[in-house]
């Protein structure tokens, strides 16, 4: 109708313009008539040829989705103009819908289809938001001929990949969902296409070889999908492809020789599948390479000396394979390279002295193999070295002076080797090391005072060496360390005073030659936790300034030649756990509060001079013979120490009344109190028979403070419905509170009665774990029919339940504080104790963001091969049967971390078809921007955090690598996550896979 009226007018103007020729007084008139019919055509032709249809489909898509932010406000029939060209993500060509952009809006809700039947639409882009469900079934059908540009990523879609085809699509990137099933055959059909990203989905099958028929195809990318079979030859095809990305896949069989045809090829990324074979030698064709990353498959066989032909490659991975033979001296054909990872291979020979002559090499990693020979001595002179590993090899001969030239090396890790001669005097000027590992090597001579002044050194570990020299006399001014490491040398003289570092954790100096005196100096160490001085030939006293470490874990004295008392002031340590001070000269009387104390579980005073009576305290009520053995120390029937009782010594009858008339007086009242607490305190902790419900029970507390307050009514009273606080396989908690003064406290009811009745006789070391980030196991109570454990109840929230809502500084603080348990757990223990389950549901976070871990009892875990949350933070080989250990500690904590950066657990559906949510995030660690995959709640802290957040999830991955071997122990793992804290790294933005 609209089109009949222009028609109609444009006959009146046209006879007007006639009868203007007759009549030039009319010509004003026309001129304005002809301007208002202008106006009225465009503004007819707004609504005309089906816009109002137009118009329809934007709101009913509109009217499919959800739009929190209001962002969609404008699209509305009602508003000042109905033009959909004025609305918020259209753009328009003159009066032509072209695009619609909705990126990142947080749009949610079902896709309708009704979008994709725009007629003249050349870009949809529905990206990043949180959009659901299946597509549209004919979201590839009818579609007009116009769509170039289809970006549906980083959403929450289901199903399948729709059938059908549009000819002129270029672009089309459905990334990141949740997408199932297979890739369709008819994939092939959409011949125009240049850009094809499914990665990132739960695809299943094989690619088709139909994709050969997208002859324009320059960017391809399948990765992180669960794809099987071999590679389609017809790849080789492709003559436009740039990009290949098929990593993070169940892809088997032979990389195709085919793929050398590819002569534009600018990425070829096939890591973690099973490939296996030989490295294709026609891959040395593709000389426009400058990414080829083929790490984490069964590899076999030599690299082939072509490849090092590809002058244009810029990073090079091969690591984690099973390669062999040795590296071609033709690798100084590699001119652009930056990054070389050959770790975790077979290769042998000699490390190619060609690699000093790369100019852009910033990263050398080429540990775990077994290389042998001399590392080259122009290594760094003419490269840009900034991290360095060549560990775990055979090399031998002296390290180059030249390794730091570039004034940008901050790892240098050469540990277990066979390196000999002094440590390169130019290292004393290299201001850029952050990271030294030198230990386990043959290094001799001395250590250069400037050495001792570098600025940026936060972990130093050369011990193992055969390292000599004073240092004690030097000034140290280290500022960053935070780990020091020289045991196992021939270190001789006097101890440094200080080491120039208020941030010091860790400080072994043992098995040296140090004489002289402990300085009182080292009390000055506030944030000291590990200190190991034993076997040196150290004398003099016991510096009572130690117990101003108030942060001291572990202190190893022994074997020295120290004299004089035990300091009572080692009595007031609040995380004292392991204390050695055996094989020394140590004389008088042990403390009577040594122990007191509940944290101090390890005590060796063996071999010394000491005299009297063992203190009544937990740490000396079960201590081993063999910890107290060669003094003349006596004991009494409540303890484990075999030694013999205590006599009492007769005196002169007149001698012995002064004596006590003037005890009576002076101490009396004191004496009689301290006796009858150590009386009760050592009732309090013992097993105790009690009757209860259904019959006899025995109940023993590890705590006397609540021993005196719970009682077995407490107990039972708690275990009720009413009290529940959690649920899981192996019992329900309840929460209880003491009548007596309202303590409160959890009872874990044993439903399985899972704890073997042999490990209830270790319970007394469990509940003598003492640590700020440990909750206290308290008590059990067991009868033959079940079990109840108790533990301190901790005012707080569940890590699970209040993840989501944390900012990226209480998450780290709490990572931090989950290492710090672990590390006390694995490392200060004797023997080492296995916190069962690392879970966000066994964390409890308090009001100062401090966590604490609840452990799990032997018998208590139990995997499932179903995936309820309580199987999902095991380990694979613990699943298998294994056991637990240390390392699936490690692994489960890695899977916390992963959380606390992307707000995604390994039980969240959307990753119900990915092998697991580890493969999921080594993806989004290697190919996807922060913003992709960091929790919606901490983007807003990435930019001012990127460096601590991609080295943060770079340990979460190491830390939940499949061989056990390969994850750090609790100790390098804290460190290194302190360090990322503390210490922004100057390589951070580098993909850096080493562990170490």
């Amino acid at each position: 109708m609209c089109a009949f009226y222009v028609d109609a007018i444009n006959f009146e103007l046209m006879m007007m313009m006639k009868m203007a020729r007759r009549r030039p007084h009319q010509t004003c008139l026309i001129s304005c008539m002809f301007m208002f019919l202008f106006f009225f055509s465009n503004q007819t032709s707004a609504l005309d040829d089906g816009d109002e249809h137009q118009l329809q489909l934007l709101l009913s898509f509109k009217a499919s989705i959800n739009d929190p932010l209001n962002f969609l406000s404008d699209w509305n029939k009602t508003t000042s103009s109905n033009n959909p060209c004025n609305w918020h993500g259209i753009t328009c060509d003159n009066t032509t819908i072209k695009t619609v952009e909705l990126s990142g809006r947080n749009i949610s809700g079902k896709l309708s289809s009704s979008i994709f039947h725009l007629s003249h639409i050349e870009t949809i882009d529905l990206s990043n938001n949180q959009l659901a469900g299946q597509f549209p079934k004919d979201m590839f059908a009818g579609v007009s001929n116009s769509l170039r540009h289809l970006n549906l990523s980083n959403n929450n879609f289901t199903g399948v990949v729709p059938q059908g085809s549009v000819a002129s699509l270029e672009v089309l990137d459905l990334s990141n969902n949740m997408i199932s099933g297979q890739i369709p055959d008819g994939i092939g059909s959409f011949s125009s296409l240049k850009f094809l990203d499914l990665g990132g989905n739960v695809l299943l099958g094989s690619i088709p070889s139909s994709i050969s028929n997208m002859s324009s195809l320059e960017d391809l990318t399948l990765a992180s999908n669960q794809l099987s079979g071999k590679i389609p030859t017809q790849l080789g095809q492709l003559k436009s492809l740039k990009w290949i990305y098929l990593g993070y896949n169940n892809l088997s069989g032979q990389i195709p020789e085919e793929i050398g045809n590819l002569v534009q090829l600018n990425h070829l990324d096939l890591v973690f599948n099973k490939l296996t074979g030989q490295i294709p030698v026609s891959l040395s064709n593709l000389t426009q390479l400058r990414y080829l990353f083929l790490y984490g498959n069964k590899l076999t066989g030599p690299v082939p000396q072509s490849l090092f032909g590809l002058e244009n490659l810029v990073s090079l991975d091969l690591s984690d394979n099973f390669l062999s033979g040795e590296i071609s001296e033709n690798v100084d054909q590699l001119q652009n390279l930056e990054i070389l990872h050959l770790f975790s291979n077979n290769f042998t020979g000699k490390i190619p002295s060609a690699l000093a002559s790369l100019p852009r090499l910033q990263v050398l990693q080429l540990w775990s193999n077994k290389f042998s020979g001399e590392i080259p001595r122009r290594l760094g002179y003419r490269n840009n070295l900034t991290v360095l590993d060549l560990s775990t090899n055979s090399l031998t001969g002296k390290i180059p002076n030249t390794l730091c030239d570039s004034g940008r090396l901050f790892k240098l890790i050469l540990f277990s080797n066979s390196l000999e001669g002094e440590i390169p005097r130019s290292f004393s000027s290299c201001k850029s090391l952050g990271r030294v590992r030198l230990q386990n090597n043959r290094l001799s001579g001395e250590i250069s005072a400037e050495f001792t002044k570098l600025p940026l050194v936060y972990f130093l570990d050369i011990s193992g060496n055969n390292l000599s020299g004073r240092i004690g006399e030097r000034k140290w001014d280290m500022p960053s360390l935070q780990m020091l490491n020289i045991g196992r040398n021939g270190f001789f003289g006097n101890l440094p005073d200080n080491f120039g570092s208020e941030k010091l954790e860790n400080l072994d100096l043992s098995e040296n030659r140090f004489s002289g005196i402990i300085s009182p100096s080292f009390g000055n160490l506030s944030e000291l936790m590990q200190l190991k001085l034993s076997h040196n030939e150290l004398s003099g006293p016991i510096p009572q300034q130690l117990s101003s470490c108030m942060k001291l874990v572990s202190l190893d004295l022994s074997h020295n030649r120290l004299t004089g008392t035990i300091p009572t002031s080692l009595s007031d340590m609040p995380v004292l756990g392991d204390l050695d001070l055996s094989e020394n000269d140590i004389s008088g009387e042990i403390p009577w509060n040594l122990g007191v104390i509940e944290s101090l579980v390890q005590v060796n005073i063996s071999h010394n001079k000491l005299q009297g009576t063992l203190p009544y305290t937990p740490a000396f009520l079960a201590i081993n013979a063999s910890a107290v053995a060669g003094n003349d120390l006596c004991g009494s029937d409540t303890t484990t120490s075999g030694l013999p009782p205590c006599k009492s010594v007769k005196r002169n009858p007149t001698w012995w009344f002064v004596v006590t008339c003037s005890l009576v007086a002076l101490l009396g009242f004191g004496v009689a109190t301290y006796v009858l607490v150590i009386i009760r305190r050592r009732n309090d902790l013992k097993v105790k028979t009690v009757e209860g419900e259904g019959g006899i029970w025995e109940l023993q507390f590890f705590d006397s403070k609540v021993s005196r307050s719970v009682t077995i009514h407490d107990i039972f009273s708690a275990a009720k419905q009413g009290n529940v606080i959690a649920m899981g396989k192996t019992g329900i908690s309840y929460r209880g509170e003491s009548v007596l003064n309202g303590m409160q406290f959890v009872v874990k009811e044993d439903t399985m009665n899972s704890i073997p009745p042999s490990f209830r006789c270790k319970m007394v070391e469990f509940g003598r774990l003492r640590h700020p980030n440990v909750i206290k196991l308290i008590g059990i109570c067991h009868s033959q029919k079940g079990a109840y454990v108790l533990y301190e109840y901790c005012e707080g929230k569940v890590l699970s339940q209040v993840l989501r809502d944390l900012s990226w500084e209480q998450r780290r603080k709490i990572a931090l504080g989950i290492a710090r348990a672990l590390r006390f757990l694995h490392c200060r223990c004797s023997p080492s104790v296995v916190a069962g389950r690392v879970s966000p549901e066994k964390v409890i976070v308090d009001a100062k963001d401090e966590p604490r871990i609840r452990l799990s009892l032997p018998g208590m875990v139990q995997p499932d091969s179903k995936g309820f949350i309580a199987s999902s933070y095991i380990a694979p080989e613990a699943k298998e049967g294994k056991g637990i250990t240390e390392k699936s500690d490690i692994y489960g904590f890695g899977l916390v971390l992963i959380e606390l950066l992307t707000g995604k657990g390994p039980a969240d559906t959307e990753f119900g078809a990915h092998e697991s949510i580890v493969e999921w995030a080594r993806y989004c660690y290697s190919d996807c921007h922060l913003d992709v995959w960091t929790d919606p709640m901490i983007r807003g802290h990435v930019s001012s955090n990127q460096n601590e957040i991609v080295e943060t999830m770079n340990l979460a991955l190491h830390c939940t690598a499949g061989d056990p071997t390969a994850r750090p122990c609790a100790d390098e793992l804290y460190k290194t996550l302190d360090s990322i804290i503390r210490t922004s790294s100057c390589v951070s933005s580098l993909k850096v896979s080493s562990p170490f």
